[in-house]
C-alpha cells in the first residue's frame, strides 16, 4: 500500500471538469493494483481516503496531522491485508487480529516495534478512524472497548473515556526539555562563534550572525519552527523608538501556525534588535548581486511590489501577508530579486532546515565545553520561551516594568494587560493555547516547581522570614540527584 501526497500542479491537464475538491498535501491511500472498489464495495484504502479529506472540517486542520493520521491507518491496513482480514468485517475477528496486531508491534521484529508512546498514537488515530467509518456506514461496529475512569483536576472529579487497546504509561520524570538562563546563553554565543565566556572560540561556521539572531529571536517569542521559518521580513515588528522592559507585540498570520489559529505573541526589544541587524547587515551582505527564482517543484516566483506591514502586490494584485501559505512564502520575490523570508543561505535561497543546525551545534558545545548539554531543536527553544516567560511573569518582572508606562505611550495597552492578567492566561495566549487546562498539562512536563520553588525562598529572604518552611516544602519533592 502506498501513500501520496496529493499536488493539483497541472490538473488543467487531467481531462476534468473542474479542479478536484482535494486540499494540497491531502495524504491518500493507493493499494498495489490500484484498484479502489471490489465487488461494488469501497476497498478500505479508498474508505480511509475519504475519512483523510473530511479532516480539516473535523478538528485536524494541520498537514503534519494529516500525515501522522495516514501512517497510523496504513500501518493497521496492511497489517490487516497481510493476514487476509476485513478491516470491516466480524467484530470477533478484527479484535483477535488487534491482538495480534499488538504482539506484532511489541515482540516482532525489532524494526517494526513500538514504544508505549507510538502505539497509544497510532490506536487512538486508528480508533477515531473507526468511530468515523460507524458513523458513515461503512461497518456496524468498530473493534475497540472503552472503560468509563476517573480523573482528579483542580476542577475535581470528571469521568472521561479511555480506549482500554491503549496502554497506561507512567509519568516521565523531569527531563531537560529547555534551557536554563546559562546554557541559554551559551547556546546563542556557539551559535555565534564564541566560547561560553563570549570569547571567540576559532569555529568557522557560515551564517553566526543568522543562527545567533534567529535563536534569540524565538527564545524572546515562542515561535514554532514551521513559524519562524517561514515568517516574512515585512512582519517582522517595527523596533520601538526607545528600549523598554515590556515586551514588543507581535502578531502572527494564521497560515503559519500550528491548526492555522492566528495569535498574538511577543518579543523583546534586544532580539528584536539583533534580528533586525542581520537583515541590515548579514543578509543584505549575502544577497548583494544575487538573484533568487524558487524552484519550479514551487510553483515559480511571485513577485512582490509595494510591500507595507498588512501586505502587498502580489502576482499583480493586492493580498493581505496573513493569507498567504507556506508554499507561497517561499516562492516570494521582492522587487530586487530576493526571498521576502527572513533567513537565506550562501546562495541567495531560503534557508529551512534549523533542526540540522541547532543538532550540530548541541554536539559541538558538548564536545568543546560542556558534555551535559542537551540536544536542543526549535521546539526546545519554546519551551525555553515558556519557562522563562513564566518565571518574569510570577515574580513580576512585566508588571513592574508595566507599571513605568504611561497612558501615552506605544505599549500602554500591553503594559495594562500585563498588570490585570493571571500569568498562566497571558502565557496561554502568548503559546497559542485554546485551553489554560492544556498550557496547564504543557508545564507540568516540565521543572515548573523550580519557579515556585525560588520564588517563595526569595519571599522569604526579603521578608526576613525563616526559610525552613520553603526548604521543607520544597526539597522532599528532590531525588537524591537534585533532579525533580
Amino acid at each position: 500500500m502506498h501513500l501520496i501526497f496529493y499536488s493539483p500542479n497541472e490538473w488543467d491537464t487531467w481531462s476534468l471538469g473542474r479542479r478536484p475538491l482535494i486540499p494540497e498535501g491531502m495524504p491518500v491511500l493507493i493499494d498495489e493494483d490500484l484498484v479502489l472498489e471490489e465487488a461494488g464495495k469501497l476497498r478500505p484504502a479508498a474508505v480511509a481516503n475519504s475519512w483523510f479529506r473530511e479532516l480539516p472540517i473535523s478538528g485536524a486542520p494541520a498537514k503534519k496531522t494529516w500525515k501522522t493520521y495516514a501512517q497510523a491507518v496504513r500501518n493497521w491496513l496492511e497489517f490487516l491485508d497481510e493476514r487476509g482480514v476485513d478491516p470491516f468485517g466480524e467484530r470477533d475477528e478484527v479484535r483477535a487480529a488487534l491482538s495480534s496486531f499488538s504482539e506484532y508491534r511489541f515482540a516482532g521484529p525489532l524494526k517494526a516495534r513500538w514504544d508505549e508512546g507510538t502505539w497509544n498514537l497510532n490506536i487512538n488515530t486508528v480508533a477515531r478512524f473507526y468511530e468515523w467509518a460507524v458513523d458513515q456506514g461503512h461497518c456496524t461496529v468498530q473493534p475497540f472497548t472503552y472503560a468509563i475512569v476517573r480523573r482528579y483536576t483542580d476542577a475535581g472529579m470528571q469521568k472521561t473515556r479511555r480506549n482500554t487497546a491503549t496502554l497506561r504509561q507512567a509519568k516521565p520524570h523531569a527531563r531537560v526539555k529547555y534551557l536554563e538562563a546559562d546554557f541559554s546563553q551559551m547556546f546563542v554565543r556557539a551559535l555565534a562563534g564564541l566560547r561560553p565566556d563570549g570569547e571567540p572560540d576559532g569555529f568557522r561556521g557560515r551564517h553566526l550572525g543568522r543562527n545567533a539572531a534567529m535563536a534569540s529571536f524565538v527564545i524572546s517569542s515562542g515561535l514554532r519552527s514551521q513559524e519562524f521559518t517561514h515568517l516574512l521580513s515585512y512582519e517582522l515588528p517595527t523596533l520601538p523608538a526607545r528600549r523598554s522592559a515590556v515586551p514588543v507585540r507581535f502578531p502572527l498570520a494564521a497560515q503559519i501556525t500550528k491548526g492555522k489559529k492566528a495569535r498574538e505573541t511577543w518579543t523583546d526589544y534586544a532580539a528584536l534588535m539583533e534580528i533586525r541587524q542581520y537583515m541590515d547587515l548579514d543578509r543584505a551582505a549575502v544577497l548583494m548581486g544575487r538573484e533568487y527564482t524558487p524552484d519550479a517543484k514551487l510553483g515559480g516566483p511571485l513577485p512582490v511590489t509595494v510591500p507595507d506591514w498588512e501586505g502587498g502586490t502580489v502576482g499583480g494584485r493586492r493580498v493581505s501577508w496573513r493569507k498567504l501559505t507556506l508554499n507561497e512564502r517561499l516562492r516570494m520575490v521582492t522587487s530586487e530579486g530576493t526571498p521576502a523570508i527572513i533567513a537565506v543561505q550562501s546562495d541567495g535561497t531560503p534557508f529551512v532546515d534549523w533542526a540540522t543546525t541547532f543538532r550540530r551545534t548541541s554536539a559541538r558545545i558538548r564536545r568543546d565545553f560542556e558534555p551535559r548539554f542537551p540536544t536542543v531543536t526549535p521546539h526546545v527553544l519554546r519551551h525555553t520561551f515558556a519557562m522563562a516567560t513564566l518565571e518574569k511573569l510570577v515574580k513580576g518582572h512585566y508588571a513592574r516594568a508595566a507599571a513605568l508606562v504611561s497612558d501615552a505611550d506605544e505599549d500602554a495597552a500591553l503594559a495594562l494587560y500585563l498588570t490585570k492578567q493571571d500569568p498562566l492566561l497571558v502565557l496561554r495566549d502568548l503559546l497559542g493555547h485554546t485551553s489554560v487546562t492544556t498550557t496547564e498539562m504543557y508545564l507540568a512536563r516540565l521543572d515548573v516547581h523550580r519557579i515556585y520553588r525560588d520564588v517563595y525562598r526569595d519571599a522569604g529572604r526579603h521578608s526576613g522570614a525563616d526559610t525552613a518552611e520553603a526548604a521543607a516544602e520544597f526539597d522532599d519533592d528532590e531525588d537524591g540527584d537534585g533532579s525533580w
